[in-house]
């Protein structure tokens, strides 16, 4: 019976599942799952990718000691973060998180070179302070240096393939978030790139998800006790997420929540039109070069933040709950950059709903009801959007990923857009990752076939 090993890391938490099949279902087993954060160095917000891949090594050794070995691993993660390597592929500077302050200003820097507007008629990615082409110009701006050592550029989860497999390619649907990919196609944008003097040869050639890289580096292998093949999975998180929506319909409206919230659909075409640029809806690459166009939504995020803020006292459960009985009815803007990365996010949220005129939660139950019902709100906000951009009127919402366990905010979502709401599968994630390297290796001849599975199975 064959395994497959989906490695899912997000910006809080990641996790090793396995997965098979059997009589024609998905069977999962969660083996590892470990914290993970940003950490501050030398006033910049970073991963740590050398305790990332003991994390990844934890966890596949966990393989062993249940003597499941997986004949196949791949890893997902965020978006637009990347390592730039020098001529022998060690890293230079340490990877900078999208959270961190060092794009405060690029929005103008960039549109000296390339118009807002032209940006995103060629990439279909809108202006987001956090995107690889901001964090770029930062660089050339700040240390020049960096960028005239590197040799080669991996966004994160093709950096951690590259540890495992000595192989180094770059993956279709993570590259896609970096506003330096043509809408719609798997070919970096040359022109965008030499307009704004970032070197081309950082770029490497772009591979679409189901790639099989090879086998692990025999370093690796004496590491974790076994060899296996590491395959590119859709290796950024809400792509592979998206795979795993159990719709039995073409072009379902969909939710990612989790960290953050992402609503959309997939089309064969993107839409770079000036209604969709001011309305913020990106353009990424799919799984099978489809289009997911879609919004970000803060999402989750504030909620976590608040949490840890009230000293973990409290489950996500408890706030829930507590929620549910809070009578305050205030409103705010999810997507407001202040919440993108505060230092105090209680503080930030009070000091935003004073600011508007709205009552100022006190209690942990109000500030989740605000959190909540803002949610909620943007939502229904986003679904009418895309509706009107689309011509097309979705009856349900499938949710997808961790959010889906929140029932409280499930029935706020149903209540807000008056639609069906499908909840699950929570680990959408890890499913879709193992999902592609299934269909790489044989198991499912296409996604139509596993998708199938996924809602036969879960």
């Amino acid at each position: 019976m064959s395994c497959f090993l989906a490695i899912d890391i997000g910006a809080s938490s990641g996790r090793h599942l396995l997965g098979t099949t059997q009589n024609g279902r998905l069977v999962l087993e969660e083996v590892y799952r470990f914290p993970n954060e940003m950490k501050r160095l030398d006033g910049q917000l970073i991963w740590d990718t050398n305790e990332l891949l003991d994390e990844i090594l934890t966890g596949m050794k966990k393989c062993v000691e249940i003597g499941k070995i997986p004949v196949s691993v791949g890893i997902d993660t965020w978006g637009v973060d990347f390592v730039l390597l020098d001529e022998a592929m060690k890293m230079i500077g340490p990877a900078v998180a999208y959270r961190d302050s060092r794009t405060d200003g690029m929005f103008e820097e960039v549109a000296k070179h390339i118009p807002d507007q032209e940006l995103y008629a060629r990439t279909g990615i809108p202006k987001l302070v956090f995107n690889t082409i901001y964090q770029l110009m930062a660089l050339k701006k700040t240390a020049p240096e960096i960028l005239d050592k590197a040799h080669r550029l991996l966004f994160l989860p093709d950096y951690l393939h590259f540890l495992l497999s000595g192989v180094a390619e770059t993956e279709y649907t993570i590259a896609s978030t970096s506003a330096l990919v043509k809408a719609g196609s798997q070919e970096w944008d040359d022109e965008v790139i030499s307009r704004c003097g970032f070197p081309r040869n950082i770029f490497g050639k772009i591979v679409p998800p189901g790639t099989v890289l090879g086998d692990l580096r025999q370093d690796i292998q004496a590491r974790v006790g076994y060899n296996c093949k590491v395959t590119m999975p859709a290796s950024h998180d809400t792509k592979s997420a998206i795979m795993a929506v159990p719709a039995d319909c073409e072009s379902p409206l969909f939710l990612s929540s989790g960290t953050w919230s992402i609503m959309g659909v997939e089309r064969t075409d993107p839409d770079c039109s000036e209604k969709s640029r001011i309305r913020t809806f990106t353009n990424e690459g799919g799984y099978g070069g489809q289009v997911c166009y879609m919004r970000n939504i803060m999402g989750l995020w504030i909620i976590q933040c608040v949490k840890k803020e009230l000293g973990d006292k409290y489950s996500f459960a408890q706030l829930c709950e507590m929620a549910e009985k809070s009578t305050i009815a205030t409103i705010v803007d999810v997507n407001d950059p202040r919440f993108l990365a505060p230092d105090n996010m209680i503080k930030t949220l009070k000091e935003v709903c004073a600011e508007k005129d709205m009552p100022v939660p006190q209690e942990p139950g109000e500030l989740a009801a605000v959190i909540y019902n803002s949610l909620a709100q943007s939502y229904d906000d986003t679904a009418r959007e895309l509706e009107a951009l689309t011509g097309t009127t979705y009856d349900a919402i499938y949710i997808v990923g961790g959010g889906a366990k929140a029932e409280y905010l499930n029935d706020l979502t149903a209540k807000a857009t008056g639609k069906l709401v499908h909840a699950g599968p929570s680990e959408a994630t890890a499913i879709g990752n193992m999902l592609a390297q299934m269909i790489a290796m044989g198991v499912f001849k296409d996604l139509h076939e596993a998708r199938a599975c996924v809602r036969k199975s879960l």
